[in-house]
């Protein structure tokens, strides 16, 4: 795991970091074919529904040309607000683990854990909570790699299925554009 300038790596790709609610839930063994299943269609919803919620902020640009340009920037500005509370409510109304720094892409995660270490080699499921309006995290199965280091967890990944592996690729993408976009706005500045 390293930061070279704008750039984040781990597992020797591009990687999203941020400080996120996550939390490790140890399993007996793997899941079996039904539960993989279900989880990797939800996993499928929640990071289809954060690139919605991504996609919706693009419109910052004043007021377009268009006629109605004004109108939609207001509607746009309220909407996000709507976003925002709702995310305020379901996060007061739900109990999710402490946010804490992390680093992810679809081979693993590192994150400072904030409560009990997972031991080296327990298998089980990664929770990150990648937004507060969402319901539900997204779970990724995997095992500890190694064992912590000033409390960092190490988690690789089990195999994802392909829609889930593209979308998580696309997530890290957008991430590391927005923060080279806002590096060079900071420079500029």
């Amino acid at each position: 795991m390293n930061a070279t300038g704008d750039t984040v790596i781990l597992h020797h790709e591009l990687a999203y970091a941020d400080v996120l609610p996550v939390a490790f839930r140890a399993l007996q063994g793997p899941l079996d074919a039904v539960q993989a299943s279900a989880i990797g269609e939800r996993n499928l919803r929640m990071l289809l529904a954060c690139a919605a919620l991504d996609e919706h902020g693009k419109h910052d640009k004043a007021a377009d040309d268009t006629p109605n340009g004004a109108d939609i920037q207001r509607i746009d500005l309220k909407v996000n607000l709507l976003l925002d509370m709702v995310g305020a409510l379901l996060a007061a109304s739900q109990s999710r683990p402490p946010a804490v720094p992390a680093r992810f892409n679809p081979h693993g995660i590192v994150w400072e854990s904030a409560g009990a270490v997972p031991a080296s080699g327990a298998h089980g499921l990664v929770e990150i909570h990648l937004k507060d309006c969402l319901v539900h995290p997204v779970a990724l199965e995997g095992t500890v790699a190694e064992g912590p280091a000033d409390r960092h967890v190490h988690v690789r990944f089990d195999p994802l299925p392909d829609p889930v592996a593209d979308q998580l690729e696309r997530l890290v993408f957008r991430r590391h554009r927005r923060q080279v976009a806002g590096g060079r706005t900071q420079r500029r500045a």
